[in-house]
């Protein structure tokens, strides 16, 4: 049953991102802060929270779940290191997946041959 919500509340939130894409003259860009900064604010809040607990990957690997990650890392920084760990606390909370990201984008720019769109 958890894969069954995984799935519906990560494509809830997908499916609302691609709403946005078509029916806002937002750029993919805009939608991607705003869902960052939502995810933030809605952990602040103590809504996401919950929702990670209930959904699990489909609340936690969406862009909100980056912005998730960002706000409880800023947290256990200030808990840990006072006003300094604002400014830690998020990179330490995302480093894992940031540094994913760089390194997968590096080895897939290793294996295809880049090209430009027709």
């Amino acid at each position: 049953m958890q894969y069954l919500w995984a799935f519906l509340i990560g494509g809830a939130l997908c499916a609302i991102a691609q709403i946005l894409i078509d029916k806002c003259k937002l750029t993919p860009a805009r939608i991607l802060v705003i869902y960052v900064v939502s995810g933030v604010i809605l952990t602040l809040i103590g809504v996401y929270e919950p929702l990670v607990k209930f959904a699990g990957a489909g609340a936690t690997v969406p862009l909100t779940g980056f912005g998730y990650s960002l706000a409880k890392g800023a947290m256990k920084g200030v808990s840990e290191h006072g006003l300094y760990g604002i400014f830690t606390g998020g990179l330490t909370g995302t480093a894992a997946g940031i540094t994913a990201a760089i390194v997968f984008g590096f080895l897939v720019a290793l294996i295809f041959k880049p090209r430009e769109k027709k």
